[in-house]
């Protein structure tokens, strides 16, 4: 008989977890938070062994998050200010484990240095893309864009507008739901693995989409959205740690 996978862990705003001895850090500065609704049934497939669809009330999301990654440091090393700081589009899916451990799947990450990107393709075996990138502002809003260049599919591109609102001082089960991710689920040279990463509760605003035109979706093998996404946000963006990776899947001892 298989083994029965644990309830998922609650959703918290803050880590559930420390990393004292982290392996990377980062800072992640000016983040906009796109999310659309989709079939649970449509992404299972898309996620590594060993996890299934992270729902809420039964839905699962798909986002496109643009920000701008900020000195990449190892260890406790001082973060790179020119190779560790770029701008970077994802699109991820959300995934839990068989020891309800919650966290993220990405499907793609769009980065406008060559280098990281090449990094995280044979390291971390993450599905890096090198990408044309800017994010400009004015005042309140900002644009974020991305064209695709290597490995491809090449030209797949995102130009996202945004204009920054109110505060968000006490966040929706749907808006703790997409951001408070503690983790990320992968696959490393066959093995289910899972990432923790820690940082600070999101400072989170509300924002106004101004523009929205992208194919990253379909690119990551995802159905195109059907209207809207049902949740914009911004945020200016956190310190990450990163602890060492562990075994994805399965339950935990007993």
């Amino acid at each position: 008989m298989s083994p029965t996978p644990s309830s998922p862990e609650p959703v918290t705003p803050g880590p559930p977890r420390d990393e004292p001895k982290p392996l990377l850090t980062q800072s992640w500065l000016d983040l906009a938070f796109l999310h659309w609704a989709v079939d649970p049934a449509e992404v299972a497939p898309l996620l590594p062994s060993g996890t299934r669809p992270d729902t809420l009330d039964g839905v699962t999301y798909v986002g496109l998050v643009a920000f701008r990654m900020h000195r990449i440091g190892w260890l406790r090393l001082p973060g790179l200010p020119y190779l560790g700081t770029f701008p970077e589009t994802n699109v991820r899916l959300y995934s839990v484990d068989g020891q309800g451990r919650r966290g993220v799947v990405f499907r793609s990450l769009d980065a406008s240095r060559l280098l990281p990107v090449v990094v995280g393709r044979t390291a971390f075996r993450l599905p890096y893309v090198w990408s044309r990138m800017t994010i400009d502002r004015d005042g309140g809003s900002l644009t974020y864009t991305s064209r695709r260049r290597w490995p491809g599919p090449r030209g797949a591109y995102s130009r996202i507008g945004l204009r920054i609102g109110e505060r968000v001082e006490e966040p929706s089960a749907l808006e703790h739901f997409v951001t408070a991710r503690w983790g990320m689920h992968s696959t490393v040279f066959g093995h289910p693995t899972y990432l923790p990463n820690t940082h600070p509760r999101w400072p989170l605003h509300r924002a106004e989409l101004i523009e929205c035109t992208e194919d990253l979706l379909t690119a990551a093998g995802l159905s195109a959205p059907a209207g809207d996404p049902v949740s914009v946000l911004y945020s200016p963006g956190v310190p990450v740690r990163f602890g060492r990776p562990a075994r994805a899947g399965g339950n935990p001892p007993g």
